[in-house]
Order: structure tokens, then C-alpha cells, then sequence
């Protein structure tokens, strides 16, 4: 019997330090495939067009700065504009759960 529960146990460790390192594989994976993306878009969009290219990252900045103002800031008493608030929220929460990703994940793609 105590054969058995110790095997049993050991079986669970192995299979559970497996799948972390496959998960800790895969997401690292994703990483360098977004990274590669992302370098990608600003390399194609720099070499047709500097010029559009920096007036799109300062509208992309401007949409992400509004959309950090509307969540750090005191919540208003006024409705005015609500999809746009919550366009702008939405895109900086998911630039930044991006960034979060790629600062713990992208560290180790050997493309770097």
C-alpha cells in the first residue's frame, strides 16, 4: 500500500513540473512570436512611410494616454462619451497586460 501512494505521488510531481515546463515552452513561444510581430508591423509600416508612422504612434499614444487618464482619474459625475472612454480603456488595460506578458516572458526569447 505504501508502495503505491508513494508512486502515485511521485507520478503527480513529475507530471506536474512536465506541464509547468511545457506551459513555461509554449508561453515563452508566444512571447518571441508577438515580439517578432510587433517588430515586423514597425519595420513594413517605417519603410513605407516614416512620416505615417510617427503620426500613428502619436495617435496610438494619445489613445492609450486618454485611456490611462480614465482609469487612474476620479470617476466623473458626468456621462458624457462613454465609448469612447471605454474604447480607450479597454485598449490601454490590454497594451498593458501586452507589455506585462512580454517584460516577464520576452526576457527569455534568444532573438533579444
Amino acid at each position: 500500500m505504501r508502495v503505491r501512494r508513494v508512486a502515485k505521488r511521485i507520478s503527480e510531481c513529475l507530471l506536474e513540473t512536465v506541464g509547468e515546463a511545457v506551459a513555461e515552452v509554449i508561453l515563452t513561444l508566444l512571447a518571441c512570436t508577438l515580439l517578432a510581430g510587433l517588430v515586423l508591423i514597425v519595420y513594413l509600416s517605417w519603410s513605407s512611410s516614416p512620416r505615417l508612422t510617427v503620426a500613428g504612434a502619436g495617435l496610438f499614444s494619445l489613445f492609450l494616454a486618454h485611456g490611462a487618464w480614465k482609469i487612474f482619474r476620479d470617476p466623473a459625475k458626468s456621462r458624457g462619451h462613454r465609448g469612447l472612454a471605454a474604447a480607450t480603456t479597454t485598449g490601454f488595460t490590454l497594451t498593458a497586460a501586452t507589455a506585462v506578458f512580454l517584460l516577464l516572458y520576452g526576457a527569455g526569447c534568444g532573438c533579444v
